[in-house]
């Protein structure tokens, strides 16, 4: 007799390798409970400082006013929130969700010592499964958390639940690279640079490692634009940045 076609599955990758589906979220949450302490640092050290180009540009292209709501999942040591409360001024909420409770703990120290103080929440929530009402938010964003979900299908169905009619849904990841010739060179220094400088830098190898796996299992442009028409989202869309090193991807709630 043939397994039920709607059956999910028992497996998912971490990495390279296969676990119960049940496992990813504690595996995932040990990673990011050890870099969290120096996240910022190992994001400059493995992008050059491009990362925070990358942000500012997913930010200033969003569509997002002064007064909105935003929520930003994934929201960690906070580099998307303080950039959006630019946009969104005095009057609009930031909401921080992060599933990991260290992550959620820096970002909102730093945000403090920074002097954010108003118009800032924090929540830690499972992006598969938000604790909010629907049509609660204006834009709902997501950056470099994504291809750390477990069942990403259900986090852009989630994202689209909590956006208001005419809202914008942002996901910044690393994506695939389109250049040729580029590939072999992001390839080494993915596999063999970042582990050495998570060793030296952050004492963990491992995570890093997981991080530069996890990149080559995540839906690459055209198939994550697919995941995100089927979830619901109108006028999908997709913006390569650096050759494809990354991609933000939007989407729309009608």
């Amino acid at each position: 007799m043939s397994e039920p076609a709607d059956k999910k599955p028992e497996t998912t990758h971490f990495g390279y390798r296969e676990v119960p589906v049940g496992e990813k979220q504690k595996l995932v949450g040990q990673v990011f409970s050890s870099v969290a302490g120096n996240y910022d640092l190992m994001n400059d050290l493995m992008s050059l400082g491009i990362h925070r180009v990358w942000k500012r540009y997913f930010v200033a292209t969003a569509q997002v006013k002064r007064g909105d709501r935003v929520l930003d999942l994934a929201g960690g040591t906070g580099d998307i929130a303080a950039l959006l409360k630019n946009r969104v001024g005095e009057a609009g909420e930031l909401v921080l969700g992060d599933i990991n409770g260290e992550m959620l703990r820096v970002g909102r120290d730093r945000m403090t010592d920074r002097g954010n103080v108003r118009g800032f929440e924090y929540v830690q929530c499972n992006a598969e499964r938000l604790p909010f009402p629907d049509a609660s938010f204006d834009l709902v964003t997501i950056a470099f958390g994504l291809r750390n979900v477990t069942d990403k299908a259900a986090a852009l169905r989630e994202m689209l639940r909590v956006l208001k009619t005419g809202g914008q849904a942002r996901v910044l990841e690393f994506s695939e690279v389109k250049a040729d010739w580029f590939r072999p060179i992001y390839d080494f220094h993915s596999f063999n640079v970042l582990p050495r400088l998570g060793k030296l830098f952050a004492q963990d190898a491992d995570s890093y490692q997981y991080l530069a796996e996890s990149i080559r299992k995540h839906p690459p442009q055209d198939a994550l634009k697919a995941m995100m028409e089927e979830a619901g989202f109108a006028r999908c869309g997709y913006k390569n940045l650096s050759a494809g090193i990354v991609a933000i991807h939007s989407g729309y709630k009608v």
